[in-house]
């Protein structure tokens, strides 16, 4: 598997490092590689890098989105990328499986990576998504592992990363995606039946435009062995994402705000026919897309939420 080459000199540095990151977009492309893994220096990675980090960007990318990613990050493990590049990654190896009776967190990864959809956003949050459980593991008196906060260190962890590196410094909203899905990768999984609509509709607000993405990171973070355990997960990602949808489609179709509530806020609160009621109207359309009060709610609720936020609307107390 592997083929030690001595340290090169600059230029031909340059050519051993993309040809290694070449043969692991094989592995990942193709599956399993017709070439021997080559094993590269830390020096040789770390000169090459910083003249070429657009190349090797683009050959991390290939190798996360191939068709056999697991094939592909063995390869990148290998041959010094992940010790070098990516020595949060490289952390996870071997870690847990034992002793310490979790899952082992490399495996995990890797799995979850080739289980995402092939999106290079999907695919590299998938990859660092757990890189914070090596900071934050400890075992409660019980034996009891946990990773309270992970996905938080996680995230700081991602921002150190690219400081050093700067693999995204190119592609600033592909890296505020990546570092978004880290931070919040646990929040899907956390769904409960019992969740209010109020719930759902604030969950797919802060979401935002990652929504799709996080709930594909989601479904692929279920790794467990056992079936109904599995089964379970899915189902419970697939029952947010479709209250989701169907919210949607009913906030569509309906106005935010009852009907004739402008001529209770008039009446109620002593205000002429003028400018004024538009602008409360549009601020309590505001306050319910915020998630801060309910669409649809009787009219007197919105009167009340108003008079609570005098000084807020310009109203007097």
């Amino acid at each position: 598997m592997r083929a030690p080459l001595p340290s090169p000199t600059a230029p031909a540095g340059t050519d051993l490092v993309l040809e290694a990151l070449d043969r692991a977009v094989a592995a990942s492309e193709a599956g399993a590689p017709d070439r021997p893994v080559i094993v590269v220096p830390p020096e040789t990675w770390r000169a090459v890098l910083a003249e070429h980090l657009p190349e090797v960007r683009s050959r991390l990318d290939r190798v996360l989105i191939g068709h056999d990613p697991e094939g592909g990050l063995d390869a990148l493990l290998v041959c010094g990328a992940l010790d070098t590049l990516l020595p949060e990654v490289h952390a996870l190896v071997g870690f847990g499986d034992g002793e310490w009776r979790h899952k082992d967190v490399w495996k995990h990864t890797k799995q979850v990576v080739r289980q995402s959809v092939p999106r290079l956003e999907v695919r590299w949050a998938s990859l660092l998504h757990d890189v914070g459980k090596v900071k934050t593991r400890s075992i409660s008196p019980s034996g009891e592992v946990h990773f309270f906060g992970h996905a938080e260190v996680g995230a700081r962890m991602f921002d150190r990363l690219e400081r050093r590196v700067g693999l995204f410094q190119r592609d600033v909203a592909l890296r505020g995606t990546v570092r978004f899905l880290i931070l919040h990768h646990l929040r899907a999984n956390q769904y409960d039946p019992s969740w209010t609509d109020s719930a759902v509709r604030r969950f797919a607000r802060e979401m935002g435009e990652s929504l799709d993405d996080l709930l594909c990171l989601s479904r692929a973070d279920i790794t467990t062995k056992r079936p109904e355990k599995k089964r379970r997960g899915l189902e419970q990602i697939s029952d947010l994402a479709e209250r989701i949808r169907t919210l949607a489609e009913e906030d569509a179709k309906q106005p935010p705000l009852p009907t004739g509530l402008g001529n209770l806020l008039m009446k109620d609160l002593g205000i002429p026919p003028s400018p004024q009621v538009g602008v409360l109207m549009r601020g309590l359309t505001a306050a319910v897309e915020a998630g801060e009060i309910e669409p649809r709610l009787e009219p007197e609720a919105y009167v009340a939420f108003l008079r609570e936020n005098a000084a807020r609307f310009g109203l007097p107390s």
